[in-house]
This record gives structure tokens, C-alpha cells and sequence, in this order.
């Protein structure tokens, strides 16, 4: 039995960053992960995927991008690196290839059993991850015998799909970029779209992320929101990441031949069943777009300059078909394939302490734990909008360590 103050599982970004946080105040940590440092970075993401953020973006405690592309994205395996260079600069302490199996609660403490040995500890960090899970719906289990049946963690590159159409259920980022991808390798491609956010790659010459970043959007904070929980559960925004910087909304799916459907509601008898309320969802998104494009005209008019911005303009609606299909046999081989890109949830399989809701979430005020010295990191909204971010994680981090540091010496007097 090893003992230490303070474990963290997980040597993601978010990992990494309170590990910087903690070394800068002298918490003796340790940081576990079952595999490499960006383990899901590494193993877990489609071939041609990069960051949805530019990588100015990728900033982490005492760290901000040099390289040559402040505006590009990276491919999966440059974060990788990168995140691996950070963490051997700042010297973290990385237990590798350590799958933590339990935690639980003592009386002044944790105990943290892994495959490798168990420590006991003050204070407990869950820096695993939002999206360590894809999640597929129950209705799935009405789909036809026959038709092949993916998550994203499964999907690498259109090559592996047999031959024939795909239906993509949800069209957040991760639906529409696989959509783009698919229907370019010369297949038929059905998108099931629900809620979402639309938003343009660039907009008066600069990035979106940029603009929201400049404006202070991406730091407001958890308790300044009235609907909290209407935000944190928002769908990720419509974006991808390429060196051409390029736009990626159901327009340009549609022009490339993708058929846009409403959101996926039922699977009887092996017939798929779309809502009508497509048109309804579109035009949400683009309204709520709109508006942010109003804010960011605003802002640029109080600056006074424009700072070489381009001018103002607006992008045409979503435009689709008159009357959209709400239904589709799936038994007559249309459709060979279909991809859940219906979201992620956390894993706290391995955690047995009672701070789950009875949907399984956290909880948590603004990261701290309704558990004694446990803390998470990298939850959608948890201190700020920008907190499930790369470049959200130094600022929360900052925040929970200093929290941390303050329980630790009452509990040591």
C-alpha cells in the first residue's frame, strides 16, 4: 500500500494540468492512467480527425503553442505528442499503463485500488474524461439483423464499412464530420438531425473560437448562468478542423449529396422513424447563430476599430428539401451500416463512492465533489463555459488546487 496526498486518474489534458497546478504548490501527487499520456487521444478517434479548436488554442498551465500554424488544428497523433511533451516538461508524475479498478472512501480519505498496487490518499482528482463512453440509445436494440451497428470509438476510416449506405444518427460535430468523410468516399449518406449548434469555421476573417475567446464568452462562468443545466447539456457545436479552415454545416453536407432527415425516434418492426420537426430545429440554429454574429458585430462597433476584421455578413439559412422523409425501410438494403454519433458520458464504473445522481452524473459544484477532497476536471460547463476545452483545463485546475490546498492543511492541523 503506497500513500501520497492527493491521486489523479487520468493523464489527459485535464490530468496534466492540475498535475502542473499541484507540483507549483508542493502537493505530493501522483497521476494514473491505463495507458499513455492522451491515451484516448491516441486510441480512441477516427483516422482524419483533428482538434475542433486552432492551435493558439491549446494552451495549458505555463504552456501556450510556438509552432508554425497558430491557426491550424491538430491531427490526433500532434496531440499526442504534444500533451506528452508538456508532461515531460513539467516533470508530472505519470504512472503509465496503471488501470485504476476501484475507489473508495475512509475516514480520512481515499483508497485507490489499481492493477498495479492500491494508495491511500487525501484527496482524489477524476480527470477520466467527459466522453470516455459512447452513448448508443435503446432504441438501437430495434434495428434490423443484418445492418452493421457503430459507435465513433469503433469508426477509423470509411475503408472498414462494408459496401452500401450509412445512416449517421446526430449531427453535432462528430455526426457531421463523419457524414462529410463518408459521403466523400462515394457513398449514400442519410444524417439524422436533431438539436443543434451551428456555427461557421470563420467568420470577418478570423475563427469563430477566436471571436468568442476575444469577446470573454468562453470564461463565463458556472454560477452566472440561470439555466445551468440547459447548458451543460448543449450538443457540440457544428465545426471541423482542416488546413483549408472550412465550414461544415448541413448546407454543404447537402450540397455534396448527403440526405438530411429529422432526428431518429423510433425503429418498428425494421422501418426507421424520423420526426417532423427538422424544419423546427434548423431554423433554432440558425436564429441562435445569427445572434452570436450580432454580438460579435456589436463588439467590433464599441472597440472602435476593426483591427483589419472583414466586413459584416450573414450565411444563408439551412435549406432542405420540401417535404423530408420521416420514414425509411431499413430491410430492403438501402442502408448497410449505421453510426450512433448520439454523444459521451464519463466512465465512473470504478468508482464507489456515493456522488452519482440517479442518471449516473457527478456531482459536483463547480468541480468540487459532494465527497471530501475528491474534485473532478473536464466536465461540459463545470467552472466555465471553456471547462471541457484544452484551454479551459489551466483555469479550472488553478481554481480546484487552490481549493485543494486549503482542505489539505485543515486536515493535516
Amino acid at each position: 500500500m503506497k500513500h501520497i496526498a492527493t491521486v489523479v486518474i487520468g493523464a489527459g489534458h485535464c490530468g496534466l494540468a492540475m498535475s502542473k497546478q499541484l507540483l507549483d504548490r508542493g502537493i505530493d501527487h501522483v497521476v494514473l492512467d491505463r495507458g499513455k499520456v492522451a491515451n484516448s487521444w491516441r486510441t480512441q478517434r477516427w483516422d482524419s480527425l483533428r482538434l475542433l479548436t486552432p492551435n493558439w488554442q491549446s494552451r495549458l498551465p505555463g504552456h501556450a503553442y510556438a509552432g508554425s500554424d497558430p491557426d491550424g488544428y491538430m491531427t490526433m497523433p500532434e496531440l499526442a505528442g504534444h500533451l506528452q511533451a508538456y508532461s515531460d516538461r513539467v516533470g508530472a508524475p505519470v504512472e503509465t499503463d496503471t488501470t485504476v479498478l476501484r475507489v473508495n472512501a475512509t475516514s480520512d480519505g481515499y483508497i485507490v485500488d489499481t492493477d498495479r498496487g492500491s494508495w491511500t490518499c487525501r484527496s482524489v482528482v477524476v480527470a477520466s474524461g467527459a466522453c470516455a463512453v459512447p452513448v448508443v440509445p435503446a432504441l438501437s436494440s430495434g434495428l434490423p439483423a443484418g445492418i452493421a451497428s457503430l459507435n465513433p470509438f469503433a469508426y477509423r476510416n470509411p475503408q472498414q464499412l462494408r459496401p452500401g449506405g450509412v445512416m449517421i444518427v446526430g449531427a453535432s460535430a462528430t455526426g457531421v464530420q463523419l457524414a462529410r468523410e463518408i459521403r466523400a468516399s462515394g457513398r449514400d449518406v442519410l444524417l439524422c438531425v436533431g438539436e443543434h449548434v451551428r456555427l461557421p469555421r470563420l467568420y470577418r476573417r478570423r475563427d469563430i473560437n477566436w471571436w468568442m475567446d476575444a469577446m470573454g464568452l468562453m470564461d463565463v462562468r458556472h454560477d452566472e448562468i440561470p439555466d445551468l443545466e440547459r447548458a451543460r447539456r448543449l450538443p457540440s457545436a457544428q465545426l471541423i478542423g482542416t488546413p483549408e479552415r472550412e465550414t461544415v454545416d448541413l448546407n454543404t453536407l447537402r450540397d455534396a449529396g448527403v440526405e438530411i432527415v429529422g432526428r431518429l425516434v423510433a425503429l418498428d418492426g425494421g422501418e426507421a422513424k424520423f420526426s417532423g420537426a427538422l424544419a423546427n430545429h434548423c431554423a433554432l440554429a440558425d436564429l441562435k447563430m445569427n445572434r452570436l454574429l450580432d454580438s460579435i458585430d456589436a463588439w467590433v462597433a464599441a472597440s472602435g476599430h476593426d483591427h483589419g476584421f472583414g466586413p459584416p455578413h450573414r450565411f444563408e439559412p439551412t435549406r432542405l428539401d420540401r417535404t423530408p422523409r420521416l420514414g425509411l425501410d431499413l430491410r430492403h438494403g438501402r442502408i448497410e451500416t449505421i453510426i450512433w454519433a448520439t454523444g459521451f458520458r464519463p466512465d465512473y464504473s470504478w468508482l464507489d463512492v456515493p456522488v452519482l445522481d440517479r442518471k449516473g452524473r457527478m456531482r459536483h459544484s463547480g468541480g468540487i465533489v459532494a465527497s471530501r477532497g475528491m474534485y473532478v476536471m473536464g466536465l461540459p460547463f463545470m467552472r466555465r463555459r471553456k471547462s471541457s476545452f484544452i484551454d479551459g483545463a489551466a483555469a479550472d485546475a488553478r481554481d480546484l488546487a487552490d481549493h485543494m490546498l486549503s482542505f489539505l492543511v485543515r486536515a493535516a492541523a
